[in-house]
């Protein structure tokens, strides 16, 4: 499985930003794809995750109500809708794929930079 993130870039506080993960490869075999941020100095934290087959989603207290994970069956493509951004919202944002819940995520793609100025 392969992940291509993109959508990332500078924004003010309160905009929007809409980032894309594109998989190809064996896309059946993922049971969720979630994504993830790291802001420099920081460790990588979770922020969203959805499952692919019965489409459940769950976010990180800090970016719930702000931020909406979403998929495009057709095109294989998992969206992170993100709005009120806030400057703390700065960091590199990583799509990654999960084969099963027991699974950690295995499948990870190159990152995308999210800047929020205030």
């Amino acid at each position: 499985v392969q992940l291509q993130a993109s959508g990332g870039g500078l924004v003010q506080a309160g905009g929007s930003l809409r980032l894309s993960c594109a998989t190809s490869g064996r896309t059946s075999s993922i049971y969720a794809t979630g994504w993830f941020r790291q802001a420099p100095g920081k460790e990588r934290e979770f922020v969203a995750t959805l499952t692919w087959s019965a489409g459940v989603s769950m976010y990180a207290d800090s970016v719930k109500g702000r931020f909406a994970i979403s998929r495009d069956n057709a095109k294989n493509t998992v969206y992170l809708q993100m709005n009120s951004l806030k400057p703390e919202d700065t960091a590199v944002y990583y799509c990654a794929a999960r084969r099963s819940w027991r699974q950690a995520y295995d499948y990870w793609g190159q990152g995308t930079q999210v800047t929020v100025s205030s």
